[in-house]
């Protein structure tokens, strides 16, 4: 699956447009891993665990994106992006989402 942030892609046309797809997920956060950013806040620094939490949590939305572009016979997805909000203050949702198409070589 090619996969790409750009409308256009430098060797291949688009021939058919299918449609939005997008991978979701939905993360609560950790009691203690919250404890352990709050310490770690006071003296700054990388949270490592939590870093290690979003790309994980990316790559699965990205994965699911995939599935979801093959499903509809897409072989390509453009203008992907990734999008992240919080809800209801102890969850976060991760979206990975773009335009499922079908390319070939120009």
């Amino acid at each position: 699956m090619l996969i790409s942030t750009m409308n256009d892609v430098p060797g291949y046309k688009v021939t058919r447009v299918i449609g939005e797809c997008f991978g979701l997920t939905v993360r609560s956060r950790n009691a203690f891993s919250q404890i352990g950013a709050g310490l770690k806040s006071i003296v700054g620094g990388e949270l490592v665990g939590m870093t290690k939490n979003l790309e994980k949590s990316r790559q699965e939305v990205l994965d699911r994106m995939v599935e979801t572009a093959e499903s509809k016979g897409a072989n390509a997805v453009l203008m992907m992006r990734f999008d992240t909000s919080e809800m209801g203050g102890n969850w976060t949702e991760i979206c990975a989402y773009g335009t499922a198409v079908v390319v070939e070589p120009a």
